[in-house]
């Protein structure tokens, strides 16, 4: 596969687009387990998700 006069800056780009993408999946795993971690915390102190009188809406 010959990708021309261009091949190092077009690997490039491929590589910084997947590091790019990898740093977002991991962001958004470890934000998702801080955010758990941090619900999990407000209920075993008691705090709900709703208040009592929302009333179903």
């Amino acid at each position: 596969m010959d990708l021309g006069p261009h091949s190092g800056f077009i690997i490039a780009s491929y590589g910084l687009c997947l590091v790019t993408v990898l740093g977002l999946i991991a962001w958004v795993r470890i934000d998702k387990a801080i955010q758990e971690k941090a619900l999990r915390e407000l209920a075993e102190q008691g705090v709900s998700r709703r208040r009592p009188d929302a009333g179903g809406r």
